[in-house]
C-alpha cells in the first residue's frame, strides 16, 4: 500500500496530505493482493483472427456501431475508423488525447482531421492491460462506441474467441523512476510508484471511490490480471439520478447530450441512499460496482495510454476521473519519469 503521496507534480500539497489520511481511514472492501499477477512472457502476441462486436452507440441515439478487432504487424493498440477512409489509424497513446469531455466525462482520442475521432474509448482501451495483447487493430465504423448492456464483457469474450499469434517482438516493461502524485484542489489524486525487486513484472491498483449518494465510500486492492479485468469488465459507469434526469430532460438541448444512449441496463443509477436500478458486484450486502469500474475501466484505460510497453509497479487513486488521470500520464512524458524494467 503507497501510504503517503510520493512527489508532487501539481495539487496543494496540505489538502492532499489531508486527503490520503482520508483515503487511508477508508476500510478495504476487498483486498485481492495475493491473487497471481500475469504469467511472464517473453513475446509479444497479437490476435490470431479478426472477430467483430455490434451495439448500440453511445451517444448516436440507436444507431448500431461495429467494432472489428483484427491482427497487426504495428506495435502497439490502434483504432482505425472505417468510415473515414483518407484518415490514418489513431494510436492509443497519450499524445493523441482530444478531450476527456464535460458533461459526458470520457477519453476521447484523434489523430489528424477533427472528423478522425473515437470518443469513451476507456471501455475499450483498459482491456490492453489485463490481457496477453500487445498488438491490435481496433476497425470502428464511426466515432461513437456502443455502450453495451454488460459492460465491457462483449468486447472481453470476443477478444478470447479470437485467439492469439506470437509476434517476434520481446515484451517491454516501464515503470516510474520515483513515486509520484498529482492532485486537485477537492482532494483527488492519483499516485504511481515504481516496480521493485526482481520478481514477475506486475501492476498493483489500490483504488477508492466517495460519492455522496447510495454508493458511498468503497475501496478495493487487486493486481492487474485476466480474472480481476474480467470481474472490472463487469462493471457499468455510474451516475447520479439527478444527472440522469438532467440528461433525459434539459439536457436534450445539448448536441453532446441530445442522443445519449444512457437506459437503466447500461449504467448504474444513484439515487442519496438507495440505487435507482440493479447494481451489480455486490460483496457482504454491498454493491463494489462503481469502484470496480473505476479501478479497472477507467484507471486501466489511462495507464493503457503509455504506448511503447505495459506499465508495472502500483496505482493508488482516490476521488479522481479521466481527466486527472489523463493528465498525470502526460506528466510521465514532460517530466521524464519513466524507465524501463528488466529487459525493457
Amino acid at each position: 500500500m503507497i501510504a503517503k503521496p510520493g512527489r508532487l507534480l501539481a495539487g496543494n500539497e496540505e489538502i492532499i496530505l489531508a486527503s490520503y489520511e482520508e483515503f487511508n481511514r477508508i476500510p478495504l472492501d476487498l483486498d485481492l493482493t495475493d491473487q497471481p499477477t500475469h504469467p511472464p512472457r517473453t513475446h509479444q502476441k497479437t490476435i490470431a483472427e479478426p472477430v467483430s462486436v455490434s451495439g448500440t452507440g453511445t451517444f448516436s441515439g440507436k444507431s448500431v456501431t461495429t467494432i472489428t478487432f483484427e491482427p497487426t504487424d504495428r506495435e502497439g493498440w490502434w483504432l482505425d475508423r472505417t468510415d473515414q477512409p483518407d484518415s490514418l489509424p489513431i494510436r492509443v497513446a497519450i499524445d493523441n488525447v482530444w478531450t476527456t469531455g464535460s458533461i459526458v466525462s470520457n477519453i476521447v482520442l484523434r489523430a489528424g482531421s477533427p472528423h478522425n475521432y473515437v470518443r469513451m474509448v476507456e471501455h475499450i482501451i483498459a482491456l490492453r492491460m489485463g490481457l496477453d495483447i500487445d498488438n491490435l487493430m481496433i476497425k470502428i465504423d464511426s466515432g461513437d462506441p456502443p455502450l453495451f448492456v454488460r459492460g465491457s464483457l462483449d468486447l472481453l469474450e470476443a477478444l478470447e474467441r479470437a485467439g492469439r499469434k506470437t509476434v517476434n517482438r520481446p515484451v517491454k516493461h516501464v515503470t516510474v523512476k520515483e513515486p509520484v502524485t498529482l492532485g486537485w484542489d477537492h482532494g483527488q489524486f492519483v499516485t504511481l510508484a515504481p516496480h521493485t525487486g526482481s520478481g514477475v513484472p506486475k501492476l498493483i491498483v489500490d483504488a477508492a471511490v466517495n460519492f455522496p449518494n447510495a454508493i458511498g465510500q468503497q475501496r478495493i486492492r487487486f493486481p492487474v490480471n485476466y480474472t480481476n479485468l474480467q470481474t472490472g469488465a463487469e462493471a457499468r459507469t455510474n451516475t447520479p439520478y439527478g444527472k440522469m434526469l438532467y440528461c433525459k430532460t434539459v439536457g436534450k438541448v445539448f448536441a453532446d447530450i441530445r442522443n445519449l444512449g444512457y437506459t437503466d441496463q447500461n449504467i448504474l443509477i444513484a439515487k442519496k441512499t438507495a440505487y435507482h436500478n440493479q447494481p451489480r458486484l455486490v460483496r457482504n450486502g454491498k454493491s463494489l460496482e462503481p469502484v470496480w469500474h473505476r479501478g479497472v475501466l477507467d484507471l486501466l484505460a489511462a495507464i493503457a495510454l503509455i504506448p511503447d510497453a505495459r506499465f508495472v509497479g502500483e496505482v493508488t487513486s482516490y476521488k479522481a476521473g479521466h481527466r486527472l488521470d489523463c493528465d498525470l500520464i502526460t506528466q510521465l512524458y514532460l517530466k521524464d519519469l519513466l524507465t524501463p524494467v528488466g529487459n525493457g
